[in-house]
Parts: C-alpha cells; sequence; structure tokens
C-alpha cells in the first residue's frame, strides 16, 4: 500500500529531492497535494501534472496555475500550506524555509498527520508548542544531522547519552581568518551542499549549526551543556552520539539529502537505493576540528538563546531572517548578520524568557523583533 504525502515547498531543493524519491518508488508514494510560492509557475504546473497532485498551495500566481490545472484544487494566500498541511495522509514534509513553516507544522500534528520534518524553524521559533503537540514517531526529523542522531539512538536507553556531537561542513569560510569583505556570490558558493539561498549564507556563518543546536534539544530533550558541534569538512559523518561508557556511535552515508529524507517518509522501513553508500574500497580521510567560536560567534549565541528559552529563540531566528535578507539585498556585510543579531537579543533580553503559550504568541514576538532587527539594519547602513 502506498503512502499518500502531502509535500510543503515543493519547488526547493529538499521538496524536488523528495519528488524524485516518489519518482523512482511508486509503488511506496503517492502524491496528493504540494505548496510552492509560486515564484516558479511553470514548475509547480509541472510538478502537479507529473504527480497527479489533487491540490496545489501557492502564494502567486495562483490564477496562472488554475487556468494550466483545470480539475485541481488551487488554494492560494499565506495560510496555504496550514490549510494544506492539514489534508489527512500518511506523512507531511515540511520543507519550507523560515518560520512561516511553523503554523503548517502544527496544523499537521493537530489533524493526526506524521511530519517529516525539514523546517528548522518550527522547533526554533516554537519548539515547547510542537513538542507539546506531537505524539511518538509523529515528528520524524529530515536534517542530515539530526537524523544521523536519530539514527543513532534506535534501541538506545536516553540516560546513558553522554553528548550530542553535530557535524558542520565549515560552510565556504572554515580556513578563511578575515571575513569582513565576503561578497554575496562567496557566501553563496559552499562547497558540499546545494541548498537555497537563505540556507546556504546561514551555513557560511555558522547561524544554521546554532540553529541545528537547539533543533536538537527539542528533538531528542537533551540539556544544551550536552550538544555540542564539530566541523568536519567532508560532511560524510552526519552527527554522532557518544554514550557514558565512552563509546561514541556516528552515522556515515555521501553528502546526499535522499536518504534523511526517504528514512522520513517511510518509518520504520528504509528506502532500498535511496543514497549511493560509502565506497570502502578506497581510501578515506575524515577530519574533525573544534569551531572558532570568535569567528564563528552565531554558535554560542544560539546557545545561549536556548539556554534563556522561552521567546529568545524566536527572536534569535526572527531577527537572522530579517538580516540575511539584508545582505543578500546588499544592505549590509556578512559580518553585520551577526551584529545584528546579537543587538537585537540584547534589546530584547528583557522579554527573551517570556514562555510562548501559542502560535500568537510566537507570531508577536517575532513581529516585535523583526522591527527591532530592521531598525538595526537601518542603523548599520546610516
Amino acid at each position: 500500500m502506498t503512502r499518500e504525502l502531502v509535500i510543503l515547498g515543493s519547488t526547493g531543493s529538499i521538496g524536488v529531492q523528495a519528488l524524485e524519491i516518489v519518482e523512482a518508488n511508486p509503488n511506496l508514494f503517492s502524491v496528493i497535494a504540494i505548496t510552492s510560492t509560486g515564484t516558479h509557475p511553470q514548475v509547480v504546473i509541472d510538478q502537479a501534472k507529473k504527480f497527479k497532485v489533487k491540490v496545489v498551495g501557492v502564494l502567486k500566481n495562483a490564477e496562472l496555475i488554475r487556468e494550466a490545472l483545470p480539475g485541481v484544487q488551487v488554494i492560494d494566500g499565506p495560510h496555504a500550506s496550514t490549510e494544506i498541511a492539514a489534508i489527512t495522509c500518511d506523512v507531511v514534509l515540511n520543507a519550507i524555509t523560515g518560520s512561516i513553516g511553523l503554523a503548517p507544522t502544527l496544523a499537521a500534528l493537530d489533524a493526526g498527520n506524521r511530519v517529516a520534518l525539514a523546517n528548522k524553524e518550527s522547533l526554533v521559533a516554537g519548539g515547547d508548542l510542537v513538542v507539546s503537540r506531537a505524539k511518538e514517531n509523529q515528528l520524524l526529523p529530515v536534517d542530515s544531522e539530526h537524523s544521523a542522531i536519530w539514527q543513532a539512538l534506535t534501541g538506545e536507553n536516553k540516560s546513558e547519552i553522554s553528548k550530542l556531537i553535530l557535524t558542520a561542513s565549515g560552510g565556504p569560510f572554515r580556513d578563511r581568518t578575515d571575513l569582513s569583505n565576503v561578497t554575496l556570490a562567496e557566501a553563496l558558493a559552499h562547497p558540499t551542499w546545494a541548498m537555497g539561498p537563505v540556507v546556504t549564507i546561514n551555513s557560511a556563518s555558522l547561524m544554521n549549526k546554532g540553529l541545528e543546536i537547539i533543533e536538537a534539544h527539542y528533538l531528542f530533550g537533551i540539556p544544551y551543556s550536552q550538544i555540542e558541534a564539530v566541523i568536519h569538512p567532508q560532511s560524510v559523518v552526519h552527527s554522532m552520539v557518544e554514550f557514558v561508557d565512552g563509546s561514541t556511535i556516528a552515522q556515515g552515508s555521501p553528502p546526499n539529502m535522499k536518504g534523511p529524507i526517504s528514512l522520513a517518509l517511510h518509518f520504520p522501513q528504509r528506502v532500498a537505493g535511496a543514497t549511493t553508500p560509502i565506497n570502502w574500497s578506497q581510501s578515506h580521510t575524515w577530519n574533525f576540528s573544534p569551531i572558532d567560536l570568535k569567528r564563528f560567534p552565531a554558535v554560542s549565541l544560539a546557545r545561549t538563546c536556548g539556554e534563556i528559552g522561552g521567546g529568545a529563540p524566536a527572536i534569535f531566528n526572527a531577527s537572522n531572517e530579517v538580516a540575511v535578507q539584508a545582505f543578500i539585498d546588499g544592505k549590509v556585510s556578512f559580518t553585520s548578520i551577526i551584529e545584528i543579531v546579537s543587538s537585537t537579543v540584547e534589546q530584547m533580553r528583557d522579554v527573551a524568557g517570556n514562555k510562548l503559550r501559542d502560535l500568537s504568541d510566537v507570531s508577536a514576538i517575532e513581529e516585535n523583533a523583526r522591527s527591532i532587527a530592521n531598525h538595526n539594519v537601518k542603523k548599520v547602513v546610516a
């Protein structure tokens, strides 16, 4: 029996790879709905036709897409993904970028759907809300690092975990000492992974690793004091778990997202041939080194925000989204990103620890953070 999937963010890197998995395994999966911004309408149209989806959600170009897809329900507007995430199905893959993915995650969980989560901001901005709603095995990680930890923990006793160790490629600047003159093109030139612009820039600043530390805390219920991150340029070992007896279990595979995606979609079974395995007939050299927290302060700031809890991670994430967009738009320098985020967190410190009771609380504190971050952008520009 095939599993019915809803794919949120179908035109992004994760969404496209998920559809390739579906195409390669038509006996395992079918797609009943997809969502996208609609910025590239022809891609959405082609996907909908190819996979015979029943429902499409977009923010833009809805009429154009409706005309091209007679008989397909096209839902448009800012709440399209949230509405579609609640459609009864086997798995909702949330591959949306940004904290706008939180509402669809909650809607999918509340509808009883399993969520394959590639939208890390759901847990960063609203971790307490998400975790409180998710039942056992209802929320499955898609990020390669968290998928690796999830796999390493299978059958293990949580009380015997010494630490979680996330690996980071280090991005394009792992060996560059002066980051003051980084260009947008340089920040987008990731040495290992092909990702969207926001995620790629977050990887360049190691902001991504900071977000993933917060995400790991919520996914696995492990204190921040027991979560670390190290540089691993080859991106073959995706993360590790160290246990109290001194042993470490690592999960390894070539840097390809189809393994983590397919496992989350088809859990508890694996999808045969989802990705190419490591070639053990060849020699390999894998390096691990500590993160230079002076060059990449985002990691420490993320940990601080996570430990404060409440709305602090949401402030951290929302202000970063504003700062990254300002960098993409050429308004601020690369090093200004963390300066803007840090300033915003500090300016909101008196409310940062407040408990977020519901989605409206998250929206309110994010809106405030974006407003202050935009003001900080203008100060940098001035």
